[in-house]
């Protein structure tokens, strides 16, 4: 099921364009040098935003002060308008039956599109 909901994601559910704009946000952060930490984040969204079913978002132990801080300059650059637009999709597609394991999918990139470093995706068993 999981497969068939993720094939669906990527083709249907805006999967495939989501990669694609996490990945070029951090092809920028790559180039800038001084914000390669936010390209590594940008990065694992693209990677959780095309494949989301059966992959789940935890706190990673070993995050220290200095990502909170990192996480604070996120918030306030792009983190923000991140978790708002995939909230607004997320009820947009809720809006049909067919549509509610989309929205609830965008719904769980939520938290890591506003707050993801220190953070590590991982396979549900």
């Amino acid at each position: 099921m999981r497969l068939i909901l993720n094939v669906l994601w990527f083709v249907f559910g805006s999967g495939f364009l989501l990669a694609i704009g996490y990945g070029i946000a951090a092809l920028i952060c790559f180039a800038l040098i001084v914000t390669i930490p936010f390209g590594v984040a940008a990065m694992r969204l693209a990677v959780y935003s095309l494949w989301p079913f059966g992959r789940t978002v935890v706190a990673r132990p070993g995050a220290g002060v200095a990502s909170g801080l990192a996480n604070i300059v996120w918030v306030v650059v792009a983190g923000w308008w991140l978790a708002l637009t995939h909230i607004a999709t997320g009820i947009a597609q809720c809006v049909t039956i067919i549509g509610i394991p989309f929205g609830i999918a965008n719904f769980k990139l939520v938290p890591v599109a506003f707050w993801p470093l220190g953070r590590e995706v991982v396979d549900l068993p």
